[in-house]
């Protein structure tokens, strides 16, 4: 009951702790048995993710459309310009970075090296009902068509069309990745790939932490620049919420506090009451820079070739993805799975560890996006005043 009660976090990290310890001891059969629900769970996610996508993103689409008004679309779009920054100074960062911190040459060997690889006793194929591009295709589709031609009739079966989805994710999905993380450790550890992945794993927490710090005061620099407020007074006026975020490990959840802080800021009450619920789902910059960060580790840790046109469109789809992401812990990496299996090409080990590293900063994420929302509020406040100026001039 007590480990019921614990946050997903919590139950990762143990989960990731027993799978090392157990894989030095535990004899061959009973690593097949985790094997075995490994490959099931790993093809049940195949067959979710391009229904997750359309259920998602498609009433996310729809929803943005049609709230309408100025400040909404220029509220969005600096949004989605904030995450794009942060997506593409991840990168830069990264490639920089991440060359000196992890040996591409033992990352290599890790992955290719005689391992004692144990398959499974059975597999049940699940195939998709469509491809993971179709799916996105689709969801942008439908989205943009719910929002043009204002039916009510396909937009409520798209809204519970995604409680559905929810709910998979809500019920099945996260309770079981804790036992999915558990497997792919074990398998590590008896492989002798654990100790190079662990390595890592410590390596790009310390970095990505770093670099939320630098995005945050890029962030309130800018809108400090524009709002003509003091930027570090600003960004420290807005720890509150940071650290409740911390906690929460939800931007739905922190919105109470981010609104506090930031009227405590200057702004407007009804701009506040506006910006913050509305970035709280559509501003993840915090996110992507954990889901680029963590995703260039791992293809370096597997020996996977990247390029920047490769990472652009990613950076680019996952913008818009993001808006999809549900508001629970681990919900961003869930909405993302299907960008980082056809665009980065990731098998099912690459994308468990990558539920795993993302899933192990969680907090980092979400405290850096609710902070972050902040300094758009700022923005949009001063922006607003001045349209507010010329009416009455």
């Amino acid at each position: 009951m007590k480990l019921k009660k614990l946050s997903l976090l919590p139950r990762v990290v143990i989960a990731i702790a027993l799978g090392v310890v157990c894989g030095l001891f535990f004899p061959d059969w009973a690593v097949r048995i985790f094997v075995t629900i490994n490959a099931l769970f790993s093809n049940f996610l195949g067959f979710i993710i391009p229904l997750l996508i359309v259920g998602l993103v498609a009433p996310g689409i729809a929803d943005l459309g049609r709230s309408a008004g100025k400040l909404l679309a220029l509220t969005a779009l600096l949004a989605y310009g904030f995450t794009l920054f942060s997506g593409f100074f991840t990168y830069f960062s990264c490639d920089w970075l991440l060359h000196r911190m992890i040996d591409t040459s033992s990352a290599i060997s890790l992955a290719n090296e005689g391992a004692k690889n144990l398959t499974p006793y059975f597999t049940v194929d699940i195939p998709p009902l469509m491809s993971v591009m179709t799916a996105l295709i689709s969801a942008f589709t439908i989205g943009l068509g719910m929002s043009l031609i204002k039916g009510k009739a396909t937009k409520n079966l798209m809204d519970e069309f995604r409680d559905i989805i929810t709910i998979v994710i809500n019920k099945v999905i996260i309770p079981l990745l804790p036992l999915y993380i558990f497997g792919i450790f074990l398998s590590m550890a008896v492989s002798g790939e654990v100790a190079g992945v662990m390595g890592v794993f410590v390596k790009i927490i310390v970095l990505i932490f770093a670099m939320t710090v630098i995005l945050l005061l890029v962030q309130f620099v800018t809108a400090g620049l524009i709002s003509g407020k003091n930027p570090i007074k600003a960004l420290i006026t807005m720890l509150p919420a940071y650290m409740t975020a911390l906690g929460t490990q939800s931007s739905a959840a922190t919105i109470p506090v981010t609104m506090a802080q930031t009227i405590k800021n200057g702004v407007r009450e009804d701009i506040a009451g506006f910006t913050v619920p509305l970035c709280a789902t559509i501003h993840l910059s915090g996110s992507t820079m954990k889901i680029v960060a963590c995703s260039m580790a791992i293809m370096l840790l597997h020996g996977m070739d990247y390029s920047f046109e490769q990472y652009a469109g990613f950076i680019m789809m996952l913008g818009v993805t993001m808006v999809a992401a549900p508001g629970v812990p681990g919900g961003a990496i869930m909405a993302a799975l299907g960008l980082l299996a056809s665009m980065l090409h990731f098998d099912e080990n690459a994308q468990a560890l990558m539920i795993a590293l993302y899933i192990a900063m969680d907090s980092f994420g979400t405290a850096c996006n609710v902070t972050g929302d902040g300094a758009i509020s700022l923005i949009i406040d001063k922006i607003k005043r001045k349209r507010d100026a010329k009416q009455l001039g």
